[in-house]
């Protein structure tokens, strides 16, 4: 792996749109105007990759990926390898700034469900682009549970609370986590044991794909597992401990007592009565202005 520019960079065939080579640029059919390659990588490193995403990675005068990313693919690596830096910049700007030079980003399995393929294609065109994804880790999780991928919800805690899992906690329903460490699992089978779902099986998929992969599961109120590996997901079977737990409602006009107030809030049926009569769609916004009633 080279970490600066001075290292000659070999070349690389191009891979057109069926996947097959031809001799040119990386990236795509000849004449196009892709100058970068989004890369898919698992835990199994290099030996998970296509012949495409091989040469996109090779043939790269600069590859920009997480350190972990970047390790794994480094067999490959000819041009300058470019950490993200800390914190990450979302407006992809050093990437950007080599527009029209051979680049490929490494990501997680699949760029473009919760990866950084969606930060990149807000400021760089797919015309520019291709993309070489690998199984992302819900499937890697459902094909290991034996669960229908498209009856589950699949979820990132990456940079959303732990809190945002209320409105998915419901008798019966599975989800699929993503976390952002080893604290993960702990923190979410602390929120559902404190929100009476401490009888919901955890099952924790660590490090999928590669040689350390592992699946340990308990009941959340039981969740004890040392040594989480950082690389994680969470997999969730919703179950309530009775009538204690307080599943949220998916209609409009939630029991008073769900608010923080001092007594003086719209009713319940008031309140639901006229969310149903303003039947708000997605993307429309709405202003609660109280006046003191």
């Amino acid at each position: 792996m080279a970490l600066s520019s001075d290292k000659q960079v070999s070349p690389a065939r191009a891979v057109d749109a069926a996947g097959g080579s031809v001799s040119g640029r990386t990236g795509g059919a000849v004449g196009d105007r892709r100058w970068l390659s989004i890369v898919g990588i698992g835990e199994d490193g290099v030996a998970g990759l296509g012949e495409a995403a091989r040469e996109a990675i090779s043939g790269a005068a600069h590859v920009f990926g997480g350190r972990r990313h970047l390790a794994l693919a480094d067999d490959l690596i000819r041009g300058e390898a470019h950490p993200w830096p800390v914190p990450f910049d979302p407006s992809m700007a050093d990437v950007v700034a080599l527009k029209g030079q051979q680049v490929c980003v490494l990501a997680s399995g699949d760029p473009f469900h919760y990866g950084v393929g969606v930060s990149l294609a807000r400021v760089i065109g797919p015309d520019q682009m291709i993309c070489h994804p690998v199984p992302s880790s819900f499937a890697l999780a459902a094909a290991r549970l034996g669960w229908a991928l498209q009856a589950v919800d699949c979820l990132s805690l990456h940079v959303a609370p732990v809190a945002s899992l209320r409105r998915f906690l419901h008798p019966g329903r599975n989800l699929l986590i993503l976390t952002s460490g080893a604290r993960g699992p702990a923190d979410i089978a602390g929120y559902l044991v404190a929100g009476g779902f401490g009888t919901s099986t955890i099952s924790v998929l660590e490090a999928l794909g590669g040689p350390d992969e592992q699946i340990r599961s308990c009941r959340a109120a039981e969740f004890d597992l040392p040594d989480v590996h950082p690389l994680n997901v969470v997999a969730l079977q919703v179950a309530v401990d009775g009538e204690g737990a307080r599943v949220l409602p998916l209609s409009a006009g939630l029991p008073e007592d769900w608010f923080g107030h001092d007594g003086q809030i719209t009713k319940r049926d008031v309140r639901a009565l006229t969310l149903a009569a303003l039947a708000p769609r997605p993307g429309e916004l709405l202003w609660d202005i109280g006046a003191g009633s």
